[in-house]
């Protein structure tokens, strides 16, 4: 395993969907409840499904890719060989600070849940603490943390069919009465809250693109990685959208709670008192835990991939311990990056994969577009469509988002995406060589 330089391919389609879904945090749905009604005029139901269409789109142009390409790297690997192997490099840059934020928001976020209830407990002691168990468990190897993520999954979508009964309940012995289809989307002004909404939640859904770092992971990647995006989507949208709607249903106005933002614990007591408040924070921590296992395994990924094919130090970032078959200097390396998450605040971090997130969907939909467009066999209607449109649509959207980035996003990314080229500059002696290419095995289980 040491002496070939590869990783064993141990991951089945519910292993990989597990690992998208705690990485995409499916609790989060409560934590945006607040502002997202706000925002929408209580219109979150219809805003999920406005975000899940357009996201659909991408999550189309990722499994194209993943079949061409079954490499671990994401839109890293594709931009370089599609477009341009500078760019390539620049792009999965810029996208690497997205996979080194989240770890820090989940131990940020594990500061504020845990700092609650223990409030004699210094703060950074529970950041260090998650950071060191979830590098702990991914050093161990890919499929003791993907078993590990699927329990807490389970967790969660338990915590979520106890929250959305009760809230049925309560519905159903109150004066308020269920959204019909009519009432659903908005009309006239409302239009605009509707998008901004969207705009908000659209960062429910990242995560279905992490997963395909783990293609080298995963036995039949062409088949299993294009399946896993579109059940990760899927399975979220449907889980947002009902979890929502009966929320919505109940409190379609959300200016009674003392704070917006923190709404659904609020929500938590009033339909099932105290006992079930501290079941839902269980279930918060524990998304919490799973989405910052499932950031820190992509991300060390993520490294490996650049650093087997030269563009990091391959000595370091390349390596794989030969017992646990895992890249144990990326992992640490991710973890002592996340421990910046002691000085940074949560809008800061928010803020850093927003950019990220973003420049990967855009590329990713540029990048089908481009090969369409570069396609030298027969063209039909349905390859337009698919190749053409759709990603057309998902870029679309996309745009729309970085549109409502706010300015410290913007300069973080230039900033960001500025020391990268100066780091490329300097390894290919100012663009005269080129970065090393990718030898692209259609790897088979």
């Amino acid at each position: 395993m040491g002496e070939t330089n590869q990783i064993e391919r141990k991951l089945k389609l519910i292993h990989v969907v597990a690992i998208g879904l705690a990485y995409m945090s499916p609790m989060a749905v409560f934590d945006t409840f607040g502002i997202a009604s706000d925002v929408s005029s209580g219109h979150v139901p219809a805003a999920y499904i406005v975000v899940f269409i357009a996201i659909l789109f991408t999550a189309l142009s990722y499994g194209k890719l993943v079949r061409q390409f079954p490499n671990a790297g994401s839109v890293y690997t594709y931009t370089r060989n599609i477009i341009n192997p500078y760019l390539g490099v620049i792009v999965g840059w810029v996208t690497f600070i997205a996979y080194i934020a989240l770890p820090m928001i989940n131990a940020l976020l594990a500061d504020i849940y845990l700092s609650a209830g223990f409030p004699e407990m210094p703060g950074w002691a529970w950041i260090v603490g998650l950071i060191a168990i979830i590098s702990f468990l991914n050093i161990f190897g890919v499929k003791i943390a993907a078993s590990v993520n699927m329990l807490l999954v389970i967790f969660q979508a338990l915590v979520g069919v106890i929250f959305t009964y009760l809230t049925i309940r309560s519905i159903a012995k109150g004066p308020e009465s269920f959204i019909t289809i009519g009432e659903l989307f908005p009309s006239g002004d409302e239009f605009s809250g509707l998008f901004g909404a969207a705009a908000l939640l659209a960062l429910s859904f990242i995560g279905f693109d992490a997963i395909t770092t783990l293609s080298e992971d995963t036995i039949n990647p062409k088949k299993t990685i294009p399946k896993a995006i579109l059940l990760v989507a899927g399975i979220g949208g449907v889980f947002f959208f009902g979890v929502t709607y009966f929320m919505q249903s109940l409190f379609p106005d959300v200016s009674i709670f003392n704070d917006i933002e923190g709404a659904s614990p609020e929500i938590a007591v009033m339909i099932g008192g105290n006992l079930f408040l501290s079941f839902f924070l269980a279930g918060a921590l524990f998304s919490v835990f799973a989405s910052g296992l499932a950031a820190q395994l992509s991300a060390s990924r993520l490294l490996y991939a650049m650093g087997r094919d030269g563009v990091l130090p391959k000595r370091f970032f390349g390596y794989l311990h030969p017992k646990y078959n895992s890249p144990v200097a990326n992992i640490l390396l991710i973890g002592v990056l996340s421990l910046s998450a002691i000085f940074l605040s949560l809008e800061a971090a928010t803020s850093l994969i927003n950019v990220g997130a973003f420049t990967a969907f855009s590329f990713v939909n540029l990048c089908v577009i481009i090969n369409f467009i570069r396609h030298q066999g027969p063209r039909s209607f349905g390859l337009a469509v698919s190749s053409l449109l759709f990603p057309l649509i998902g870029l679309a959207f996309v745009v729309y988002l970085w549109i409502n980035l706010d300015v410290f996003s913007i300069i973080a990314g230039i900033i960001w995406a500025l020391l990268g080229t100066i780091y490329l500059a300097f390894t290919t002696n100012f663009f005269k060589k080129e970065p090393p290419q990718i030898a692209f095995d259609e790897l088979e289980a």
